[in-house]
């Protein structure tokens, strides 16, 4: 079964390749520059260059250590940092930014859009990029969900919220790749070409809610809502006829293609929902009840039925430990389900969770025999936010690397 588990997330990454889904909604005619940005940046623009190989573009994808960058001939590849942004992420953003600039009215720029861009592409504003920094990890770390990150970040940004698109007079084909629950264009990557339905006071809102200080950013803001500063371009305003926004992959077709997989290998398989947010311990909490009743009960669903899921949990990091949204969910299911077990996955679809190498973790039915086998006190790792810890300890990581893909997270269940 454990095979099965990671067989089914690896068909998954397959079929929503980023490669695939972008070779299906290119233009006909070549575009005057293709930008592509965030954690499936190469694979999106690969995808690009194979129908158009010699239109000049920019690429920024995700740094990593020791990574040999391809070499096309008609663009640059300027690698920056993510979560957090770093120099680099701003200067892609400012190459970005002088690029599209200089397009024309009658130029077509095509954009490739997938998750972490919001980091990758950098264009501070109002504040310094130490203080961005700082702020971007708090919000991390403070239990605030993506929308919440995003309208901050929109509102300190010469970039995001559709300031890209006021940036240039050209035409623009956008294709977005979306890791955000309910695929709204304005979260994915900050929505550097879309509306921006959040203002000043929404993003000031959002640092009262979680008690954070940064006078120099509460001081940007508060300009803000008094008038002083432009707000980003909203719904309705003229300059978005110009843009085609296109929502080419997301999680819900992430979530269909684990379906085919298990249902091909005879089970019955469900996807309870492709939006679900919240602490991650609350999410395993409602997981968790739901096994119990169709065990119980036999409802909502006979067992025995494989539970798939979606969305990003976030979590609230009170201790010193290491993990990331998925393999907290993961050690809070199998402590709230106790000796009952179940064979479950959970992993992010970009390779990555959270501040871990590992992209998830694997659930066994014997895992809380194993861990009292070693001395592994389960409890204690989640009081330190140290779910990392556990499963490493247990051999049970689910390490994939990079994967080139970022439709968030897949959750997997087999309740028998």
């Amino acid at each position: 079964m454990r095979e099965q588990l990671v067989a089914s997330f690896q068909y998954a990454l397959a079929q929503t390749h980023p490669a695939r889904l972008t070779e299906q909604h290119l233009p006909e005619a070549s575009p005057a520059l293709i930008v592509a940005v965030g954690k499936a940046a190469l694979s999106m623009l690969e995808a690009a260059l194979a129908r158009f190989p010699q239109a000049p573009f920019i690429a920024v994808p995700k740094a990593e250590a020791g990574r040999v960058w391809p070499q096309w001939p008609n663009g640059r590849i300027l690698p920056a940092s993510h979560p957090v942004p770093d120099e680099k992420s701003v200067q892609a953003g400012q190459a970005i930014l002088q690029a599209v600039s200089k397009l024309k009215p009658d130029d077509l720029l095509l954009l490739l859009v997938s998750g972490g861009g919001s980091a990758l592409m950098c264009a501070p504003w109002g504040v310094d990029l130490a203080t961005k920094q700082a702020l971007t990890q708090a919000l991390l770390r403070s239990g605030a969900d993506i929308q919440e990150i995003n309208a901050v970040r929109k509102h300190i940004s010469g970039l995001k919220g559709g300031r890209l698109a006021a940036a240039t007079p050209a035409r623009i084909l956008a294709l977005y790749l979306s890791d955000v629950p309910g695929d709204d264009f304005a979260v994915i990557a900050s929505g550097p070409t879309v509306p921006d339905p959040s203002t000043f006071a929404d993003a000031l809102g959002v640092l009262d809610k979680y008690g954070l200080d940064f006078p120099e950013v509460r001081a940007h803001l508060t300009q803000g809502v008094q008038g002083a500063l432009p707000e980003s371009p909203k719904p309705g305003e003229a300059l978005f006829a110009r843009v085609e926004n296109r929502l080419i992959g997301s999680n819900q077709g992430l979530l269909e293609a684990a379906r085919t997989y298990w249902q091909a290998q005879g089970y019955r398989a469900v996807i309870l929902s492709d939006r679900f947010q919240g602490e991650a311990r609350e999410l395993a909490r409602f997981h968790a009840n739901l096994v119990q009743s169709i065990r119980t009960h036999k409802e909502p669903f006979r067992p025995p039925v494989v539970l798939l899921s979606g969305g990003e949990a976030s979590v609230t990091v009170r201790g010193s430990g290491q993990g990331g949204r998925n393999q907290e969910f993961l050690a809070w299911l199998g402590f709230y389900l106790g000796q009952e077990g179940l064979w479950a996955l959970a992993a992010d679809s970009d390779g990555i969770d959270g501040n871990t190498l590992a992209a998830g973790a694997i659930w066994q039915p014997d895992t809380w025999e194993r861990a009292r086998g070693q001395g592994l006190d389960l409890k204690s790792f989640l009081r330190q936010n140290n779910s990392h810890g556990f499963f490493a300890a247990m051999n049970d990581l689910l390490v994939t690397g990079e994967t080139a893909n970022n439709l968030n997270d897949l959750r997997v269940l087999v309740v028998e």
